[in-house]
């Protein structure tokens, strides 16, 4: 089983602290990458990449179409979602978003999708976030929901992906997000991020109110519609 990075161990990131972040730089090692597959999908067969996280054992998902090697790869770092990756839960766009990146890798013919494991509602969890979504039926936004329940406005962190790009030769990515804080937290990491393509879904009635709020409070790229 072979290792992402060279250097520290998972001792020393073994905080749980809020300080992880600065923690998650390439001389520490964080994967160890398992096994590999090809994985038919609607558009297209990729190649399946698992890597273990040696801070928390939570395995995450490369999927790989063609040689990533290089520069400007189409890349989406996709936070963990089950209710709207898995169930297409109509209060976020995540499964939409997805299923767009997909079809967008196909289209350029290379790229991948990293599935970050333990991303549940920008990192609080899955009951926390269901805990958050009656808030937001109260009156709360999504951003009031998670500082109600004690936790940031997001809580994720990218070390994992940083080192999982790098283990698979990525030199730079044409980032998949709206999201300008994952631009900027890749950034930090040492990803270079060539570029970006927004990924925009059509609002529903239960996520329109989650999109606005995304937009006009954390910045994400969203059409003028909203």
């Amino acid at each position: 089983m072979a290792t992402a990075a060279a250097g520290g161990t998972a001792e020393e990131l073994d905080t749980g602290s809020a300080d992880l972040e600065h923690l998650l730089r390439p001389s520490v090692t964080l994967v160890s990458e398992g096994g590999s597959a090809p994985v038919p999908t609607r558009v297209g067969t990729f190649e399946g990449h698992v890597f273990t996280s040696l801070v928390d054992g939570l395995e995450h998902l490369a999927l790989v179409l063609g040689d990533v090697v290089g520069d400007d790869v189409v890349t989406r770092v996709h936070s963990e979602c089950l209710t709207g990756d898995v169930f297409g839960s109509r209060r976020c766009d995540c499964g939409a978003q997805l299923e767009m990146s997909l079809e967008r890798i196909a289209e350029a013919g290379r790229g991948l999708v990293v599935y970050l494991r333990g991303h549940e509602g920008r990192g609080i969890g899955l009951a926390d976030k269901l805990r958050a979504y009656r808030l937001q039926d109260e009156g709360l936004d999504t951003i009031e929901a998670n500082l109600k329940l004690g936790h940031t406005v997001d809580e994720r962190h990218y070390g994992v992906a940083a080192q999982i790009l790098s283990h698979l030769g990525v030199e730079s990515v044409v980032l998949l997000t709206n999201n300008p804080a994952k631009v900027g937290g890749l950034s930090d990491l040492g990803v270079r991020v060539a570029g970006r393509l927004p990924l925009w879904s059509e609002p529903t009635a239960e996520n329109e109110r989650y999109l606005s709020t995304k937009r006009s409070r954390l910045g994400h790229l969203a059409p003028d519609s909203l």
